[in-house]
């Protein structure tokens, strides 16, 4: 694996740094050492920047508000900004940039690209995904929400769970079934729906961090127009399944540097607690330390195949298998380092509500119970850790499926 690059993209990181330079206070030290307000205000502002000099969805192309590059500069861009303890976009972006808006590129009609685009790079429109269902989590082929095209228009009812930001989004991307006959992952689609409509009920849920970033959405003959489908109708779940590849093969570049940084928090822990000398303890941190460089070889894997436009499947699988691990680990020997301070937590808990802590924030009990919280919570969404080594086990491996236990009939039963 060639981890060097061409002289042109290396003078491309070179303007990038001197973007930094131009643009960041003096003594930045990352959005962990300030206060909440501040550093949602820092947010705001930096988001604008990086929409302006075409930073911010920097593959798209220019006419849809991005900044017309290659895949490899986009990853040196994020690789600069993660380094220099910077965001690379909001926490909404998410769902609008790297979800929804990467889909459009693939499968929009021009039509949506030209509306849809420039409004998610403008901060117009928020959005949020509904995929789970109270019997449609792991099994999201048996979801039962159903749309049914009307007069020009889908007509929709169901319910979703899990909605992460609905409340405050004005567009969900959803799967419904629209081919009642249809079993499995046929007859599917995947359709953009507003959430400002009648007929639209949002109910948050209250996680065990005491946040209420999780929804129930329920839709009630909830309508949108018959054009608002991503791809084919009956096709979304192709369109779904690429959805994933596209989100990993971005995280590719950031989720080694961010955990690593995680890792360095961790042992300056255990440094200001006096307890490197303990062996239990070093023995632990060293395969932390292992294990956050092993994930940066396995991001280097799917950033290849993702660079050169290759499926990004078994390694995407793994990578998210590993990551969600690893952090759970991590987060659960910070819990064991604090102590009994662990349940008493004190200090700023994080501006945002997955992964890694912000960059510069302190060692607070509060940052570490929180982030642990949420690592809990890694090895469920986007794929269990369960899920992800049947992939694993039937794909990489070409073990036999999974037993799959069928009820006996009256007739079968013995008498």
């Amino acid at each position: 694996m060639d981890l060097t690059h061409p002289p042109e993209v290396e003078a491309f990181r070179a303007q990038v740094r001197a973007f930094i330079a131009d643009n960041v206070p003096s003594g930045w030290q990352g959005l962990g050492t300030l206060d909440t307000g501040e550093a949602r205000e820092f947010l705001a502002r930096w988001r604008t920047i990086l929409a302006r000099h075409g930073y911010l969805a920097p593959a798209w192309p220019t006419e849809y508000g991005g900044g017309g590059m290659d895949r490899l500069r986009q990853v040196v861009l994020v690789e600069e900004l993660v380094k220099a303890d910077l965001p690379t976009c909001a926490p909404n972006d998410v769902f609008g940039i790297k979800m929804i808006g990467n889909l459009l590129l693939r499968y929009g009609t021009e039509a949506q690209k030209r509306h849809f685009l420039p409004r998610i790079i403008n901060g117009d429109d928020q959005w949020c995904q509904g995929f789970s269902e109270p019997g449609a989590g792991s099994d999201l082929a048996a979801l039962r929400t159903r749309a049914v095209l009307r007069d020009g228009e889908w007509v929709i009812n169901g319910q979703k769970v899990w909605t992460s930001q609905a409340h405050q989004a004005d567009w969900i991307f959803l799967l419904a079934r629209t081919d009642p006959e249809a079993r499995g992952h046929r007859g599917i689609t995947m359709l953009l729906v507003p959430l400002r409509r009648p007929g639209v009920e949002i109910r948050p849920i209250t996680m065990i961090t005491g946040e209420t970033g999780f929804n129930e959405v329920f839709l009630t003959d909830v309508r949108t127009a018959a054009e608002n489908v991503v791809g084919e109708v009956n096709q979304g779940w192709g369109v779904a399944m690429s959805l994933l590849g596209l989100e990993r093969g971005d995280e590719a570049a950031t989720n080694p540097i961010m955990f690593r940084a995680e890792v360095d928090r961790l042992i300056a822990l255990a440094r200001d607690r006096g307890l490197t000398g303990d062996p239990v303890v070093r023995q632990h941190l060293a395969r932390c330390y292992s294990r956050a460089e092993i994930m940066r070889h396995l991001g280097n894997r799917v950033l290849t195949s993702w660079l050169n436009g290759e499926s990004t499947g078994t390694a995407a699988s793994v990578s998210k298998l590993y990551w969600s691990e690893h952090h759970r680990a991590v987060t659960e020997l910070a819990m064991d380092l604090l102590g009994p301070e662990s349940m008493t937590p004190t200090g700023r808990p994080p501006l945002r509500h997955y992964r890694a802590d912000d960059p510069g924030a302190p060692n607070s009990t509060a940052s570490w119970s929180t982030v642990w919280l949420h690592a809990i919570s890694g090895t469920i969404y986007a794929g269990t850790s369960e899920v992800q080594r049947n992939i694993l086990a039937e794909s990489a491996l070409g073990l036999p499926k999974e037993f799959r236990h069928q009820p006996i009939s009256q007739e079968q039963a013995p008498a």
